[in-house]
């Protein structure tokens, strides 16, 4: 029985109960640092989406004068709510990151007004001007280091044919499936690539079937978007196709076989963040950036990479550093051959557009697994 977890959803007797706890002698004792919670979907220990962000906790935990509280494996329901109350009123935290993006709607709108001095900090793209003030969101250009990705994976292919396993055909997801397209043709402008959605973001038995049938369609670069790789990572590897990762460096899993990767840096943003708001200052609401923000970076490129392909990566990405970089240029066809984008124009990545992007380029063959 994991007793921490016990404690946090079921020893609230009631906010009454625990103001009057604190002020006995042997009550809740209140740690003296300051106090930082992080709240996980799945376990720290994923090969992706959760362990990128516990890795950026376990940097937390390295500065002076901060106390780190974790909780993993929080199901996006009543069950967080329940998680950060308990980690304002038995812990002290005064700065909250629920990590997932289903914990915003109705979960964390419902608990942040209750505590206004207490940061809710959440990764995603759903705050708006309406929402409470104490909450914030923040959440990376991912796509630029997809779009790297790409470049390696246009360069390194044989059969022309890449394969991306993916969640769900929600925008963030298209646009990392088309920058990781549109950088392998700027490699390789013969390159296809072939998706296959699997319903949900942690299906292992589809992952793993769906990277079998991109292989079996002559893919032999394999990437992904969803929650954990890891499935995806040694699938490939054991067909002995090529494989780019994703939210963090899985070369461990595969060292023959991996490329580099598109992955969060959340081990640069989140003692920013918390810096920040210990010296009071002021985090804005809505928080983005790329390779120059430092909120995305990409796995060291694994030995098998061509030395063209190093070159043509690393311009891209000192590109997107100097913030001269523009992804989705004019002309771009979707992959039903409309025009989505007009000839001569382009969306930058504050382009509020590209939150809402709903189709594939050029060159993409999607399908369900």
């Amino acid at each position: 029985m994991n007793f921490d977890r016990l404690s946090r959803r079921h020893m609230l007797g009631g906010t009454a109960a625990i103001a009057l706890a604190g002020t006995l002698p042997g009550g809740i004792a209140r740690a003296a640092d300051f106090t930082v919670g992080f709240i996980y979907v799945g376990s720290r220990a994923d090969y992706g989406y959760n362990q990128a962000h516990a890795q950026g906790a376990a940097a937390v935990k390295k500065m002076p004068g901060v106390k780190v509280t974790e909780e993993e494996n929080v199901a996006e329901t009543d069950a967080v709510e329940k998680t950060m109350e308990s980690m304002v009123n038995l812990d002290g935290s005064t700065l909250l990151f629920p990590t997932s993006f289903g914990y915003f709607d109705p979960h964390i709108l419902r608990v942040a007004p209750k505590y206004s001095n207490v940061r809710f900090e959440h990764c995603g793209g759903l705050w708006t001007d309406k929402n409470p003030k104490n909450i914030g969101s923040y959440f990376g250009y991912i796509d630029e280091a997809q779009y790297v990705s790409g470049i390696v994976a246009g360069h390194m292919t044989k059969t022309g044919k890449l394969g991306f396993v993916a969640a769900k055909p929600i925008p963030q997801v298209l646009r990392n499936i088309n920058a990781f397209t549109l950088g392998a043709q700027a490699a390789n402008p013969k390159v296809t690539t072939q998706v296959i959605f699997t319903g949900d973001w942690s299906m292992p038995v589809k992952e793993a079937e769906a990277t079998q049938s991109l292989i079996n369609a002559g893919a032999d670069v394999i990437t992904c978007h969803v929650d954990g790789p890891k499935t995806v990572v040694e699938t490939a590897a054991r067909r002995t196709a090529m494989v780019c990762g994703y939210h963090c460096d899985q070369a461990i899993l595969a060292p023959q076989a991996y490329l580099t990767g598109a992955e969060w840096d959340w081990e640069s943003l989140y003692p920013k963040l918390v810096s920040m708001t210990m010296k009071r200052e002021a985090i804005p609401n809505f928080y983005r950036g790329g390779y120059k923000g430092g909120l995305v970076k990409s796995s060291p490129y694994g030995a098998m990479v061509t030395a063209p392909a190093r070159q043509q990566a690393d311009a891209a990405r000192a590109a997107f550093m100097s913030g001269s970089f523009v992804i989705y240029k004019g002309g771009l066809k979707d992959n039903k051959g409309n025009i989505v984008i007009p000839a001569g124009g382009g969306l930058v990545q504050t382009d509020p557009k590209l939150e809402s992007m709903a189709y594939l380029v050029e060159g993409v063959i999607g399908s369900t697994s």
